[in-house]
């Protein structure tokens, strides 16, 4: 097992960096955002980079997370851990608070520094209007480096996280080479929609307010060899 979770990104993105690593779909909307590895590993090195040279954080610090299982949650869930934060589960104290822009009043509850505020639009769009206290994610973010290089022993959480992925992987059936469908619904946990994949060197389809007739169509277009959204 690799010994931290920027080192698991790094691995199952190595064989083939143009693959597809994680698809993203929103049946409400039709959106589908597909991202190699390559791709997800510069949005996770600009928000990692971010974090460091706009924010000054680092390994000891902490980031509160309330967004949904969305492509852009990896990104930032990847990059916070890259940057050797821990993830919190709160109300708490943070250095840094990422909220999708339906959870600001939630956020209110979290005593924060820096504050970021995520659309969550189809092509990563902006806000149309960032809420008071927040600087929107996406323009931020786009103005940092592609490479990043990660601390070498991880962060504080990377050994509970990527045990407790080893299991679910082992639970759900996830094997190396997979294609992972998943419900965003019904795995919101990113133990189980992210890591657990990406640990087993599977790929990920991810499906928001997923249609249950579009599923049996997704297999095939996808070549999902493990439907975990029946």
């Amino acid at each position: 097992m690799a010994d931290n979770i920027a080192r698991v990104l790094a691995d199952v993105t190595a064989a083939d960096p143009a693959r597809p690593l994680l698809t993203w779909y929103d049946d409400a909307s039709g959106e589908r955002t597909e991202l190699s590895g390559a791709t997800l590993t510069n949005w996770v090195a600009k928000t990692a980079n971010m974090l460091v040279d706009e924010i000054g954080a680092g390994p000891g610090e902490s980031a509160g997370v309330l967004l949904p299982p969305h492509w852009q949650t990896a990104a930032v869930l990847l990059g916070c851990w890259s940057a050797g934060l821990t993830v919190t589960e709160g109300p708490a104290p943070v250095e840094v608070l990422f909220a999708a822009a339906d959870r600001i009043a939630e956020a209110q509850a979290w005593p924060s520094g820096e504050r970021y505020a995520l659309a969550l639009a189809p092509f990563a769009l902006p806000l149309r209007e960032v809420p008071a206290g927040f600087a929107d994610y996406v323009l931020a973010v786009r103005a940092h480096g592609d490479h990043f290089t990660p601390y070498p022993r991880g962060g504080p959480q990377d050994a509970q996280l990527l045990g407790r992925a080893a299991a679910r992987a082992t639970q759900l059936g996830i094997a190396h080479g997979d294609r992972v469908l998943l419900d965003a619904a019904t795995h919101p946990d990113p133990v189980d929609w992210l890591l657990a994949p990406l640990t087993a060197g599977a790929t990920i389809v991810l499906c928001g307010n997923l249609d249950p007739a579009r599923v049996a169509a997704r297999v095939a277009t996808e070549k999902v060899t493990r439907d975990l959204a029946s």
